[in-house]
């Protein structure tokens, strides 16, 4: 395996790399473009170019088939490509946050080995009406989007246990999020919530439930109960 670490260098244009490259990491520099040849380096398992100058990639990422940990997160991306739900090997992290993402591409949906998807601070105001390839999500965050519903797919996410929804528009949840059987946490602050489902009462292995600053929100009666059979609720 070679590692290369490039974080806070300064760099503002592309290195050459060595073809042996296993592990790229160069955070915090000042890139305003990725080439295609970055591909060519198909024995990839991590890259990060989080926290630079990137607006858009080159065609040509879904080579980077033995990456299993991307981290796009903090550059000007205003759309990613379609491609990145062809990387099959991505199970770990994919990163997109605090970038200016408007869309969330349905293909994306068919990474159905990874475990953690971080979305957040963009401009997101929908997700794709099928959720289900996420087959493994474990931890999903979209807090400070501009969602105003999730799609009843969000109950057939069966391996998710945290759901991070914080600073988002949402004014009602789906009744299938009570499918959620191994979901812990459940973040839903800054809403504009006025009930919740009755079907969150099934979720025995939630222990965290946070609803503070739901202004409009009316607790349900059944919430107490809930509350006394173990989970933690904020209000």
């Amino acid at each position: 395996m070679t590692a290369l670490d490039l974080s806070s260098q300064g760099l503002t244009s592309f290195p050459s790399l060595p073809p042996s490259v296993t592990r790229l990491d160069l955070y915090s520099n000042s890139l305003a473009s990725v080439p295609a040849s970055l591909w060519e380096h198909t024995g990839l398992e991590v890259l990060n170019l989080a926290t630079n100058r990137l607006s858009s990639l080159p065609p040509g990422i879904s080579a980077l088939q033995s990456v299993h940990t991307l981290d796009l997160a903090h550059n000007r991306f205003e759309s990613l490509p379609e491609e990145l739900g062809e990387l099959a090997g991505l199970t770990e992290y994919l990163y997109l946050s605090d970038n200016r993402l408007t869309a969330f591409p349905s293909a994306w949906c068919r990474l159905g080995r990874l475990r953690y998807l971080g979305c957040t601070d963009n401009l997101i105001s929908s997700l794709p009406p099928d959720l289900s390839g996420f087959s493994s999500l474990r931890e999903l965050r979209l807090y400070r989007n501009g969602l105003t519903a999730l799609p009843e797919s969000i109950g057939s996410l069966g391996a998710l246990r945290e759901l991070h929804l914080r600073g988002n528009r949402l004014t009602s949840l789906p009744e299938s999020i009570g499918s959620l059987g191994e979901l812990r946490q459940l973040d839903l602050r800054e809403n504009l919530l006025v009930s919740l489902p009755p079907s969150i009462a099934r979720l025995s292995k939630l222990d965290k439930l946070d609803l503070r600053w739901n202004k409009h929100f009316r607790e349900p009666a059944w919430l107490r109960d809930f509350e006394e059979a173990g989970c933690m609720v904020l209000r």
